[in-house]
Formats: C-alpha cells, structure tokens, sequence
C-alpha cells in the first residue's frame, strides 16, 4: 500500500540525486584537462585562453587545466587516450578525430561578428611581390600550418586540385610551419613566397591579429601593415571550429561544461572577449553531424595523397 509516508520519502531521495550525482562527477574528475590547438605561439595561447579557463574553474567547481598542443595530432591523440576532456578543434583536426575513432563529441562552435559560422582559406603573398595569382608562383615556395589543419593544409590542397595543381610537383618546396602564426612569419621574412592562413573578414583573420600586436615584421625589421599583403586565393565557406568533449564522460559533466560555455558570453564578458579579441557572438550548439562535410573533405585530401604516393 502506498503510504503518504513513501511518497514523502521518494520525494527526498529524488531531491537529493541531483547534487549528489554533480558531487559524483567532481569526485571522479577532480581536474579537468581543456586542450587547444596551437593557432598561435604558445604565450599568446597562454594570455589568450587564461582568463576563459579561470572562468571554466569557478563555473564548474573542479580546477581546469590549459594545455597547448604542440600540434593538432596532439589534441586528436590526448582525447584518444582519454588525457584531455575538452578540445578546442580545428574542423578538420576534429574530422580526423571521429574518422580515425576518436569518441568525442561537439558541443559548442564558435559564431562570427556577423552571426555566420564559417570562414575561409586564403593563400597570401606579399604585396611587393610581382605574384598576381597563384599560377605565377609554380616553382616557389608554399608555406602550409598543419597536416591536420583546415584551413592551413586540407582546404588549400582541395582548392589547388581544382585549380588542376598537384603542390607537391609544383612547387619548389613545400613547407609546413606548425602554427598559423609561423606561417605568416615566413612569408613576411621571405621563407617562402606565398602562405594559407584562415580568414573571417577584411578586419579579422589571423594576420590583422598579429599585426594588430605588432607581431609581424619584415627581414630587415620593419614592422609590417595590412597594405603589405595581397590576398591572391579565397576558398569556398569553411564551418567553423568547434570545442568537443569525451563522449564518456558522465552526462550531467557534460551539460555542466556545456551549459558553461553556453553562458560564458554573459557571465564573465572580458574573458569571453579576449578569446577572439572581441570579435566573436557567443558560442552556439554545434553536434557531430555539422561536420560531415568536412569529413569527406579531409578524405578527398586523404585520397589525393594515396594517388601522389
């Protein structure tokens, strides 16, 4: 017989399950490890992802942890191993990810200025340079970011093939240079001739950051402007990156990380801010599905190489 007694009771403990289970998930993940690629030198990273991670610590109630990859393989293999529970991705490098069986799931996606979630891959030149487009360049120098990078490999070999150009033939040499950031770097100093960089808009890319810094300068060290560069190609629309955590991890972990991100907008604006130099809307929901086309991009490039090889 069911007693006012019982109801009572089941009341409570179904009052109770919910911070017990939040204590649960604490208890088993006392710290938490957030990993992102290296867009960047590492103390730029550092300076840039600071103040957010502070935030994620006090959101959360565990300590969170900064770790900068030495490259994007790096956030794919720690989430591999289960090292790192949220990544910060490139749409690629989160590609490969799931491809290669990686259990980790999108949840966020970063929002442009203007409300769009994408951007482009561009090939730079300098603007002193006579090289108009890119068929003027057969047999120079190309400066790429990161086999797994969207934006500074993947995007720039799918647009050369349809421009009916294998890089690897074409150019003299073909230079990987770790970071977006290097790779602006070695044009500026003549490392190579033309550069991949990713791009949002004419007033936000990853060259307009740096040299906002004053970070970019030429040989002779000169600090250099916007005016010395030249866009010579422009990609079709990229989506945007998207930050994934363990598929494993418990369910309310999740929504907590989630709902964190989610707020982080309103809750503690100049780390939010700082993250994109106050370019970024506040992040969106994102899923896994969002990202299959970039799968069958990275396996297009995948095949490109079988049959150069």
């Amino acid at each position: 017989m069911i007693t006012r007694r019982l109801i009572l009771a089941g009341a409570a403990a179904l009052t109770l399950a919910g911070p017990a289970s939040a204590e649960d998930w604490k208890a088993k993940y006392p710290e938490i490890t957030f990993a992102v690629i290296p867009a960047e030198n590492g103390s730029g990273v550092t300076e840039r992802f600071g103040p957010f991670v502070n935030y994620l610590s006090k959101e959360l109630g565990v300590k969170v942890t900064l770790r900068v990859a030495n490259d994007y393989a790096a956030v794919i293999e720690g989430q591999r191993a289960g090292n790192i529970h949220i990544g910060y991705y490139g749409p690629a490098s989160f590609s490969r990810a799931r491809l290669t069986g990686v259990k980790t799931d999108a949840f966020v996606i970063d929002v442009n200025s203007d409300g769009s979630k994408g951007y482009y891959s561009v090939f730079y030149v300098l603007a002193k340079s006579p090289y108009q487009k890119l068929e003027d360049l057969k047999g120079k120098n190309l400066g790429l970011v990161d086999p797994n990078s969207t934006s500074g490999n993947n995007m720039p070999r799918f647009k050369m093939n349809q421009m009916g150009i294998d890089p690897d033939a074409y150019f003299s040499k073909v230079v990987f240079t770790g970071s977006h950031e290097n790779a602006v770097l070695a044009l500026a100093q003549g490392t190579v001739d033309v550069a991949a960089n990713w791009w949002n808009a004419d007033d936000d890319s990853n060259l307009t950051r740096m040299l906002n810094k004053g970070m970019v300068k030429a040989a002779d060290g000169t600090v250099m402007k916007k005016e010395d560069f030249r866009i010579i190609v422009k990609s079709d629309l990229i989506i945007n990156s998207p930050y994934a955590y363990l598929s494993n991890l418990p369910d309310d972990m999740k929504a907590a990380i989630k709902k964190a991100f989610l707020d982080a907008a309103q809750k503690d604006p100049e780390a939010f801010k700082k993250l994109s130099d106050g370019k970024n809307k506040p992040w969106a929901p994102i899923t896994n599905e969002d990202y299959n086309k970039t799968i069958e991009l990275i396996k297009f490039v995948d095949h490109l190489r079988k049959k150069a090889s």
